[in-house]
């Protein structure tokens, strides 16, 4: 089923409500006139309210699902529908906002 294609300017928050960012944006495809974010692109976190020791906070996120269909640079984009796994304590991403104009599958 397709999905809203993630750019760097989509609201994605850690599951404490920590803002995570693409570290790696991928310029050649754009949406909204930001470019998109593909599944290689580790995300960063900041401002994880889960406080620090037992589980540790979030500070990274890694994504294991994205677009099936459709790539850039040999590597499947971010949809509104794709799911990542925080480091170091395994709780997900969430996308609240995202263009919506542009879908892929």
């Amino acid at each position: 089923m397709p999905g809203f294609v993630l750019h760097v300017g989509a609201t994605v928050l850690c599951a404490h409500g920590g803002q995570a960012q693409p570290t790696v944006p991928n310029p050649r495809v754009l949406v909204s006139g930001q470019p998109t974010v593909t599944m290689a692109a580790p995300y960063v976190v900041a401002g994880c309210a889960f406080a620090p020791g037992a589980p540790s906070p979030c500070v990274t996120a890694q994504w294991i699902v994205g677009a099936t269909r459709v790539t850039s640079n040999g590597q499947p984009l971010l949809l509104l529908d794709s799911q990542a796994i925080c480091a170091p304590n395994g709780t997900p991403l969430m996308i609240v906002a995202t263009q919506a104009r542009v879908t892929a599958q």
